[in-house]
């Protein structure tokens, strides 16, 4: 089944410089179907992570994703949102398998270089916050 999925690239790895490689372990295994670069207000951020309001993390993962400029990618293809989870790895970086971007790019928990939808649920509550 062809589904849509969101993938933000966070403050850490734009501040690296990892957004063209990030975008290069993505571009031959889904189709980029839009592309933006902003930076999230903190009513933005709050928003979007408002599942988490509440967790004792929330404050700084609201911090953290303002600290510097994001890109959200649209990807599109067969079980896009399964096969990205795959890709992008274990949350905590330590966990996650070589090869996959977590494991590349990031360096804890919060600071694990990108964020990715994990259901279809989540995909379409997230996707329009940054393409409408």
């Amino acid at each position: 089944m062809v589904e849509k999925t969101l993938m933000i690239i966070k403050p850490d790895a734009t501040a690296k410089r990892a957004i063209g490689d990030i975008i290069s372990m993505v571009e031959d295994k889904f189709e980029i179907a839009g592309i933006i670069m902003k930076r999230l207000t903190v009513e933005e951020a709050r928003e979007f992570y408002a599942v988490h309001k509440g967790k004792p993390f929330y404050d700084s993962l609201v911090e953290f994703m303002t600290s510097g400029p994001v890109v959200g990618l649209l990807l599109q293809g067969e079980d896009a949102i399964k096969r990205l989870r795959e890709v992008v790895g274990a949350t905590d970086p330590s966990k996650a398998r070589p090869g996959t971007i977590r494991a590349k790019f990031g360096t804890d928990i919060q600071r694990n270089a990108v964020h990715a939808s994990d259901s279809p649920e989540s995909a379409a509550y997230e996707i329009p916050f940054f393409f409408k």
